[in-house]
């Protein structure tokens, strides 16, 4: 699979997501093993408010930059909102949520990367 995926986009998205004060910050590299996306990145909120704050920020940053105006689902409720970009697809969980779900342990393949070392070295 040919990756599309802009830098840019993903260090937005990472920045959106630390500006909103996003708990747990996860990306999955998906290349090789979906056409879905290259890249999940996984949330955590610590309130259905805090989730629905934390999903219009990403929203509004893929907006400023540039980005067609990303799918978003699970607004209403806000227990688990997914942020579709395309080629990065992020999910915003409440903690017990996203402990059922468990989509690291689904989609990493073994460890995931996580975020935080990254973002400084963007």
């Amino acid at each position: 699979m040919q990756s599309t995926l802009q830098p840019a986009i993903l260090q937005d998205v990472l920045v959106a997501l630390d500006d909103s004060k996003a708990e747990e910050i996860v990306r999955i590299d998906l290349a090789g093993k979906t056409s879905i996306a290259d890249v999940m990145i996984v949330a955590t909120g610590r309130s259905n408010v805090h989730v629905g704050a934390i999903a219009d920020r990403v929203v509004k940053a893929l907006k400023a930059a540039g980005s067609q105006a990303p799918r978003v689902e699970g607004l209403p409720h806000c227990d688990w909102v997914l942020v579709d970009a395309g080629d990065v697809i992020v999910h915003i969980f409440r903690p017990e949520v996203r402990l059922f779900y468990n989509l690291e342990k689904m989609w990493g393949g073994g460890r995931p990367v996580e975020t935080a070392g990254e973002r400084r070295a963007m």
